[in-house]
């Protein structure tokens, strides 16, 4: 899908799964790029599990932004590290399963609300049909808290902590699937016109989630994500860093 923005020359945004050698590793100098410069260190690694799956996404042809969706293993989660308690009550839960996003980077100059609401619904579709993710958890810097309060309804769980991979404070936050589910049903779709910080009206339009959903019965990790469109919004510049 390519669109214009008056005054602007056309835009293509694809989000899709990193299958190659050249995506993976486009991402991960992306990240380590985007580390370095908050200071949390430039060596970085994608890790090479079943149970992860990297994200980009391309304006373009050129990636912009990336995530990995980390479910829940024996060999647990990322954040384990320093909230394995917390993360452990949700665990106990019956039925729960608890995955997490990390390696989370985007280009500081591309304008990314579009970008972001894209990327997180393709990650929520695939995480709930793929994995049926229950319970989703993100470490942040506490600087970022407010942002993922206010954009996607994450709630801080437990109390600051050292991430000791990056030396720097860390706030573990959690956000129900089911609530995105309901968020997205309530707000996708309607842009501007919801007058919300949200994220969630810049969500997919049920075409498109239509196209996604075509996407993975035919088999996702051989196919690029169909493109969710023009990204529209204000300015990036925001990672976390599990």
């Amino acid at each position: 899908m390519t669109t214009a923005t008056p005054g602007q020359p056309s835009s293509r945004l694809d989000v899709r799964l990193a299958t190659s050698d050249a995506d993976r590793a486009a991402a991960r100098e992306l990240i380590n790029h985007r580390y370095e410069w908050r200071g949390y260190g430039n060596s970085h690694v994608l890790p090479a599990r079943r149970t992860h799956s990297t994200f980009i996404a391309a304006l373009d042809d050129e990636i912009v932004g990336t995530v990995t969706l980390a479910v829940d293993s024996p060999a647990g989660l990322a954040a384990d590290t320093i909230f394995r308690d917390e993360i452990n009550s949700y665990r106990r839960v019956p039925g729960a399963s608890v995955c997490e996003l990390t390696k989370l980077a985007f280009d500081a100059e591309i304008p990314s609300r579009k970008l972001l609401a894209s990327l997180f619904h393709i990650v929520f579709i695939y995480g709930r049909r793929q994995h049926r993710c229950t319970d989703l958890f993100i470490e942040v810097n506490p600087r970022h808290r407010r942002y993922y309060e206010a954009m996607l309804g994450f709630k801080p769980i437990g109390e600051l902590r050292t991430n000791p991979g990056v030396n720097a404070p860390a706030q573990l936050m959690w956000l129900r699937v089911a609530d995105i589910a309901a968020r997205i049903s309530e707000f996708s779709g309607q842009g501007e016109a919801a007058n919300s910080r949200s994220l969630y009206p810049f969500f997919l339009s049920r075409s498109d989630v239509r196209n996604v959903h075509a996407t993975l019965s035919r088999g996702l990790r051989r196919s690029p994500m169909p493109p969710p469109g023009l990204m529209a919004g204000g300015a990036a510049g925001m990672e976390n860093f599990a």
